[in-house]
């Protein structure tokens, strides 16, 4: 058959992406323990070559992988784990929709070719199971609570105190003393609900990240002097920690960042913004000057 240079250079195109995907694939395979996730991976890796190979058969040519984005995706896939990795992947799919789009009409095996590794891909997903995703609601559980008190904690306390070692001081002292509680109370949860989580495991996941967050919101604090300028800073600071782990769960998980994102954030900015008034006025009503 003889293919227009429109045509080929779709197929070129495409044949690249999958064997991309396939080197990528089998790259986060090798990092992995032998079982079933790395046996799913396996399998989705030749799936991909399966699909190169298609279209070799009309371009005739051999294509080589996109290097530098399979080591990415396999350092993603190290950090952050294989799931978001390949979720990720797979939103790269997605996109080259439209290129299967275009090919179809001139190749009416594209639309069956794309129909069935949808399909397959999306059984294989299903049957990946990431231990630390099991515990992404020990997680949301002190992130949650973290920005939502230590943000309110910190607006108003910044009105009351008006000193940034003081603020500091006493964020630290509340901080870290929630975050104990709060790991304790997720351990007392999780093993009354009998669940396949850990409560140790997740105790530890949840008074982690509470902790993490009040450092990440209490640093600005020890740094500088001016504590409106600090509280600022603290706010963005958990205005980009909650889009970057929504962004995550969004992926992961595939929900909608946008929903997620501006719900957490509302809540969060707005018992600020209540914290930072009942400071100020408490102040004035005490008439403390310190």
């Amino acid at each position: 058959m003889e293919l227009s240079p429109d045509l080929l250079k779709r197929l070129v195109a495409v044949q690249e992406h999958e064997i991309t995907g396939h080197h990528t694939y089998k790259r986060i395979a090798g990092m992995m323990p032998v079982g079933q996730n790395r046996r799913v991976i396996e399998q989705m890796a030749t799936a991909e070559l399966g699909h190169y190979q298609t279209w070799k058969r009309y371009t005739r040519r051999d294509i080589a992988p996109n290097r530098l984005r399979v080591w990415l995706f396999a350092l993603v896939a190290r950090v952050l784990g294989f799931t978001f990795a390949i979720k990720l992947l797979e939103q790269g799919e997605e996109r080259a929709q439209l290129s299967y789009a275009e090919i179809a009409r001139s190749l009416s095996e594209a639309a069956a070719i794309r129909a069935e590794e949808e399909e397959h891909e999306e059984q294989l997903l299903g049957m990946l199971d990431e231990e630390r995703l099991r515990y992404v609601g020990s997680v949301v559980l002190g992130l949650n609570d973290a920005l939502v008190e230590l943000t309110g904690a910190l607006a108003g306390l910044t009105l009351a105190f008006q000193n940034t070692q003081l603020i500091a001081l006493s964020g630290l002292i509340t901080g870290i003393s929630a975050s104990v509680s709060m790991g304790a109370s997720e351990y007392l949860s999780t093993r009354s609900e009998q669940t396949e989580k850990n409560p140790l495991r997740a105790a530890v996941y949840t008074g982690l990240t509470y902790i993490l967050t009040v450092a990440f919101l209490i640093l600005p604090y020890l740094l500088l002097d001016n504590y409106l300028v600090c509280l600022a800073i603290a706010l963005a600071t958990a205005v980009a920690i909650i889009a970057v782990f929504n962004y995550y769960v969004a992926v992961a998980w595939g929900e909608s960042f946008r929903r997620r994102f501006l719900e957490m954030a509302g809540v969060s900015l707005g018992v600020a913004a209540f914290s930072f008034v009942i400071g100020y006025l408490i102040r004035r009503w005490l008439g403390v000057d310190i």
